[in-house]
């Protein structure tokens, strides 16, 4: 049975101003599951007024930072009551493993309890300034309306790192899903009601990139955009941004080098390479898409990774025992394909997969068998460019140095990988490497306490910790005179 959704705007759910709605396929079965409304502009317009109501004159504009943290708290407590629902509509709608996503949901709470003890220890100071007669001091304020534009791979996850740092710091929110998964949002929607939040601090317009995420970044009510996705649509939101001179972080796209020299646990790297490229089908921004390798056990760690990977169970990602689910959406199955087709036609060997999944369970599916290619060079472009897939491009190093040139010499800096047992040569590499986060022997792990985010054309800022909430702040300087009598002369700068 097909269930129909409604927009979240100040507090009700709504039909889209247009009438019109949209079909969302399960990627699985490749049938329609759910229709999404299709918002526009004036639903956008909508949906930043109530949420700059609710900031500026709502009971959310008075409430104590300590009462915004118990309703953050009461909400991380109705996310974990929910956890088993909200995943399996994840599952229906992104295709990803239910034990991914049932993983993901249940840690999902941690970010409203971590920010919601946070709320009330946003603090200014009183600075000892150097003019006679005058009390100094700062005061954090929460930066205004904030757009979340969050992509389809894990839109739960998205909004607890986007969300729960905005709303402790005081702001509301407009979000606006992937098109491709919009539903666990407008699911999520109902939590926020239960938990207590006034209306208008939580929105979500659904709809297309043009029509709703391109309006919603131009609106002049928005003071802040965060935005997870590509970094071609990334590049576009921020110039629009620039026209406002918006406050922008972007979490962008990533080609992560997992390096693996010749001292390294052979056993442990090869279980890190696989989770780094074949988990969520690939389908990650900190995907360790680019092995790196010491030459002298190439042919080893590669033969380790080609019996992993046929052991991999492709199938329906509601099953416990399915490593592998299908590619959430028709246009990405169709770029891995190409990038796949790129790749041969650039020299690289295929030793693993390169087709279409095939089986009695996987035909209406969207599925691609984990692929590995070997002799590939970094100037190749299934080296250089984010496949988003389950695709291994394989590169051989002779020592260190040389390790760390490959592993810069792209254009992204988010994640990197290193396994090896000298502890000296992890903290050289670590130091070297030019990303916004470096695992050593371990792939993939995140944590709400720990900053997430990239550098070069990866993206700007940091999600989760504790600097994700000064993305959500403004600092007010305060002057007060503490002289009965008036300055001197009034015609110079004091």
């Amino acid at each position: 049975m097909t269930q129909t959704y409604q927009l979240f705007i100040d507090g009700q759910y709504c039909d889209p101003a247009g009438g019109e709605w949209f079909d969302t396929i399960n990627p699985y079965t490749g049938e329609t599951w759910a229709q999404i409304p299709r918002g526009g502009a004036d639903d956008v317009d909508r949906a930043v007024k109530a949420a700059k109501r609710a900031l500026e004159n709502g009971p959310w504009a008075t409430m104590s930072a300590s009462a915004r943290g118990k309703l953050m708290r009461r909400l991380g407590d109705l996310v974990a009551a929910n956890a088993e629902w909200l995943a399996e509509t994840e599952v229906r709608d992104n295709g990803k493993l239910l034990a991914e996503m049932a993983g993901q949901v249940r840690y999902h709470p941690e970010w409203w309890y971590y920010f919601g003890g946070l709320a009330d220890k946003i603090e200014g100071s009183v600075i000892p300034v150097d003019k006679p007669d005058l009390l100094t001091y700062t005061t954090q304020e929460p930066v205004g309306v904030v757009a979340a534009l969050t992509a389809w791979n894990s839109p739960l996850l998205f909004i607890a790192w986007k969300c729960a740092p905005a709303i402790a710091a005081g702001c509301t929110v407009v979000i606006k899903p992937s098109e491709y998964t919009s539903a666990s949002t407008l699911e999520f929607m109902e939590l926020t009601k239960q938990a207590g939040f006034p209306d208008g601090v939580f929105n979500v317009v659904t709809g297309f990139g043009a029509e709703t995420g391109a309006r919603l970044v131009e609106h002049p009510d928005v003071a802040k955009i965060t935005f997870t996705g590509s970094d071609t649509t990334g590049r576009a939101v921020y110039q629009s941004a620039a026209k406002g001179l918006k406050r922008v972080s972007l979490e962008l796209g990533g080609k992560s080098p997992n390096i693996v020299f010749d001292d390294a646990d052979l056993d442990a790297a090869a279980a890190g390479v696989v989770s780094g490229i074949f988990a969520a089908t690939g389908q990650t921004c900190i995907a360790g898409s680019r092995l790196l390798v010491q030459n002298s056990i190439r042919d080893r760690l590669v033969d380790k990774l080609v019996a992993m990977g046929r052991t991999a169970v492709i199938g329906n990602p509601m099953l416990p025992d399915v490593n592998i689910g299908p590619v959430t959406t028709p246009p990405q199955y169709k770029k891995i394909m190409d990038y796949i087709d790129v790749a041969r036609a650039e020299g690289a060997r295929c030793v693993l997969g390169g087709q279409r999944a095939c089986g009695p369970d996987l035909d209406r599916g969207l599925f691609v068998e984990p692929t590995i290619f070997v002799d590939v060079t970094n100037d190749m472009r299934i080296a250089q460019e984010e496949v988003f897939g389950p695709v291994l491009s394989v590169i051989g190093f002779d020592d260190e140095a040389d390790a760390v040139r490959i592993g810069n010499d792209v254009i992204y800096g988010l994640a990197a990988g290193v396994w090896t047992r000298d502890i000296g040569r992890a903290v050289r590499m670590t130091k070297a490497l030019k990303a916004g986060m470096v695992w050593v022997n371990t792939y993939r792990a995140v944590s709400y306490m720990v900053p997430f985010g990239g550098i070069k054309s990866s993206g700007l800022g940091r999600e989760s910790g504790l600097q994700a909430i000064d993305e959500f702040l403004e600092t007010k300087s305060v002057w007060i005179s503490t002289s009965d009598t008036p300055p001197a002369n009034p015609f110079i700068q004091r």
